[in-house]
């Protein structure tokens, strides 16, 4: 059963701060640590793709059963390989794509359906994507691994970087410390979606989000 309650120690933590200081030592070390980098979508690849490939040789690693409906899936996982081989600083980059496990992410967040956004459906989708990015960095023998989620002003940062030690500490590999929303990261990554016309999504993922999105986008259309 996966527990959905987290601490608060880590709410004051600066993790760009932290991100710099590990920077600043692999730079001095000279050594290129290999990172598996989860990816929910190009868009928000793009910044950190750009900030890392110097200090890292990266794998992009796309799992987000969550993505509804199917096809939605697709394109985002299409799109995220695509951008990695048009965008000149992840020359070198590889992309690795793990199953599409819808089923997974619909039992995980039984009876949670109604959990508004940046609720307890959300945490549970997060870790269930950071313990497979886990395994699959323990499997092929990644130094690093780190997700792409923090890069979003409507994901939390402390939380996501909470689950990532956790599950990192249970795997056996390091997880990589971020807020890649910081030092205009995200503002960065909307530049370069526009500069390379890459599709940014109006809802987060899952169906339960598209439902939101859908919602707030019709009362928006009857307000005008």
């Amino acid at each position: 059963m996966i527990s959905m309650k987290y601490g608060d120690d880590n709410l004051n933590v600066n993790y760009q701060k932290l991100l710099d200081e590990k920077l600043s030592e692999i730079k001095k070390t000279g050594a290129r640590p290999r990172l598996l980098l989860h990816s929910c979508c190009a868009p928000c690849s793009s910044h950190v793709l750009e900030y890392l490939s110097s200090f890292f040789d990266i794998t992009v690693y796309f799992y987000n059963p969550n993505i509804h409906p199917e096809y939605e899936y697709r394109k985002r996982a299409i799109e995220q390989r695509e951008f990695i081989e048009n965008f000149p600083p992840a020359k070198g980059v590889l992309f690795a794509e793990g199953e599409y496990e819808a089923e997974r992410f619909f039992e995980l967040s039984k009876g949670l359906e109604d959990e508004p956004e940046k609720g307890a459906r959300c945490t549970i989708c997060f870790k269930m994507r950071l313990e497979k990015a886990a395994q699959y960095a323990l499997e092929y023998d990644f130094d690093y691994f780190t997700t792409t989620l923090s890069i979003s002003p409507h994901k939390d940062a402390a939380l996501l970087n909470e689950l990532g030690e956790k599950t990192g500490k249970e795997a056996g590999v390091e997880y990589l410390h971020s807020d890649f929303k910081k030092k205009n990261g995200y503002k960065r990554s909307t530049e370069l979606s526009s500069e390379y016309g890459l599709y940014r999504q109006d809802y987060c993922g899952c169906v339960f989000s598209k439902l939101e999105s859908d919602k707030r986008n019709s009362m928006n259309n009857k307000s005008e």
